[in-house]
């Protein structure tokens, strides 16, 4: 539930840190306000962009909000007001559907008579409560519920040659609609046809990246996978993350912005970190420029020892992929290919072991070691108040137990804002604040 948007702090300069935050906070409070404390575990990283998109087309609505564990104990200007409204809602809404698939399909937490009637409940109760507050903000839910509803027959419809992209359609639409309801929320309506497509570009890179993400252990599992059915690379996979990256730079340019700063770091330059990170490409620190791979500055990965001026091999043809070093190389081996998952090493190449320090709990175990419902929420809310989603790299999923990538990478080598970590480092396209960036 956390998203595919995890920004590093030394990604991001102070004031565009802070103001992430906020967003973030007030999503969280704005939950609990409208929905009930219980309503404030489907806080995500990528709902946040909703306030922050209502935000960045008008002027900033901020207030003063309390001590919370989550920050230390201490207090914030947190962002109010429609745009955090509108995030709550539509992380809501969408929670609610992804509780119900899983009550339908009897898997994970809810695979037990008991559990299933609570999650039944808590779908209803969430999608009552988030067509209310979408019907006070004059944005109608019922286009994201049928466009969930629409995923099922969808995926039954699918098969081996089906272009993946009829199986992303649902939630591009989706998403493009929740994106595009900023535009009439900040009162530039003119926005909403960039912003819409936007969100479209970004549902179909969030399916696809999750895909990615899951197609080892759907593979193991005999579960469902996108990828998997049609038939779909995982090099195509990347082709089309990296054509809705660009897209959504395009379309942003298009869009009549107060101050987009925050939009841009996080739809643009944090889209492709995701992207990356999905792929399992690692960052080159040191130079500047990109391609350069172990055979020296501008040479190539080739199969003859690496010497420099080789050949890309995949998808790429002649042309490093974005990061420099392909998944291979950052494991000393020749071949095309990461290690398989069953490994009790992460993607550094360190052994994970149990955890230290308060990080003890949950452990990084090979298979996933799934959790209850009772015992996923103490873990959900253990590893909130540890700081393991920002920090701990990789670490399990409350109720999968699956390996997931931490939203801070400062302990795989730092930050790649253009190969320096100061303002307006250049070189590379990972400006920290944006303001070295003309894109």
């Amino acid at each position: 539930m956390f998203g595919i948007i995890r920004p590093c702090r030394n990604r991001l300069s102070s004031d565009l840190r802070e103001s992430w935050l906020a967003h973030l906070c007030g999503l969280c409070l704005a939950l609990r306000d409208d929905h009930g404390h219980l309503a404030r575990v489907v806080t995500n990283y990528d709902g946040l962009v909703i306030s922050a998109l209502v935000e960045a087309q008008t002027t900033r609505s901020r207030r003063s909000a309390g001590p919370c564990a989550l920050r230390g104990m201490k207090s914030a200007d947190v962002a109010v007001g429609a745009g955090a409204r509108l995030a709550a809602t539509v992380s809501l809404v969408l929670a609610s559907a992804k509780v119900g698939d899983h009550v339908d399909d009897r898997d994970g937490a809810f695979s037990r008579a008991p559990a299933r009637g609570v999650g039944r409940q808590v779908a209803r109760r969430w999608a009552r409560q988030a067509a209310e507050t979408g019907a006070d903000l004059g944005f109608d839910t019922a286009v994201l519920v049928d466009a969930v509803q629409r995923q099922s027959s969808v995926e039954a419809s699918a098969g081996l040659g089906s272009s993946v992209l009829l199986v992303t359609e649902p939630t591009e639409t989706a998403s493009g609609e929740a994106v595009a309801q900023t535009a009439i929320l900040a009162g530039r309506p003119g926005n909403a046809v960039p912003l819409r497509e936007v969100g479209r570009l970004f549902g179909r890179l969030a399916h696809l990246i999750d895909a990615v993400e899951d197609l080892e252990e759907d593979r193991a599992s005999g579960a469902w996978n996108p990828l998997e059915v049609t038939g779909t690379s995982v090099e195509e996979a990347r082709r089309l993350c990296d054509d809705a990256a660009w897209g959504i730079e395009l379309a942003l340019r298009e869009v009549d912005f107060v101050d987009g700063r925050l939009v841009h770091a996080l739809l643009v330059h944090e889209v492709r970190e995701s992207i990356r990170r999905a792929f399992e490409e690692p960052r080159a620190h040191g130079a500047h420029g990109r391609g350069n791979g172990p055979g020296g500055v501008g040479g190539g990965w080739s199969g003859a020892g690496g010497s420099g001026g080789g050949q890309w091999g995949g998808a790429y043809g002649s042309v490093p992929p974005p990061g420099g070093v392909p998944p291979a190389a950052a494991y000393g081996g020749g071949g095309n290919e990461p290690p398989s998952r069953p490994t009790r090493w992460d993607r550094r190449g360190k052994e994970p072991g149990p955890g230290r320090g308060l990080w003890f709990w949950p452990e990084l175990v090979h298979p996933p070691k799934q959790r209850g419902l009772l015992l996923g929420c103490l873990a959900f809310f253990y590893q909130c108040g540890t700081c393991q989603y920002c920090c701990r790299d990789p670490y399990p999923g409350p109720f999968s137990g699956k390996w997931r990538s931490g939203g801070c990478d400062c302990g795989s080598g730092g930050c790649d804002c253009g190969g320096g970590h100061g303002r307006g480092g250049g070189g590379g396209d990972g400006c920290c604040d944006c303001s070295c960036c003309d894109c």
